[in-house]
């Protein structure tokens, strides 16, 4: 009996302390749609003028390493009435470390209605590497639009 009332003590203690301290984590709601196939790559840009200088001896500047996810797309591989909706991605690592690549990401219906979101992961991609990769999902429609709501490059060891 005892058991069970610590059980329930701690229960509740998180009941009531998660979401206060969940409420302390700053969001940004904002996001940016998936690249397509086709995306500009940064040494295209470089070369039109666009590019900014390098810095801490990466080739990329701050706020650049989005651009090494090339592309990331719904993929349809629905058949004979089965929804089987998949999300295929492709990575170059346009750094000179090797890195790993987290990224968070949502799809969101026609209506503004988020339908779908997860969380990405490539890791240890050698600089100049590409590198691609495939996910299921639960969607049942591929008619949404995905957008890439956090995108992180770290040094991979």
């Amino acid at each position: 009996m005892r058991r069970f009332g610590a059980v329930a003590a701690c229960a509740t203690a998180t009941m009531v302390c998660g979401p206060a301290i969940g409420g302390c984590a700053v969001e940004d709601d904002s996001s940016t749609p998936a690249p397509k196939k086709g995306t500009p790559t940064t040494e295209q840009q470089q070369a039109e003028g666009q590019g900014e200088e390098p810095q801490s001896g990466r080739p990329e500047a701050s706020g650049r390493e989005r651009e090494d996810l090339a592309s990331f797309e719904i993929d349809d591989r629905s058949q004979a009435g089965f929804e089987n909706i998949w999300v295929t991605r492709t990575i170059t690592n346009r750094s000179s470390e090797k890195s790993n690549y987290t990224w968070e990401w949502e799809a969101v219906g026609p209506d503004g209605k988020r339908l779908y979101n997860s969380t990405e992961l490539a890791t240890d991609v050698q600089p100049g590497q590409t590198a691609t990769g495939e996910s299921p999902t639960t969607l049942k429609t591929s008619g949404v639009t995905v957008n890439i709501t956090e995108f992180d490059r770290s040094k991979a060891w």
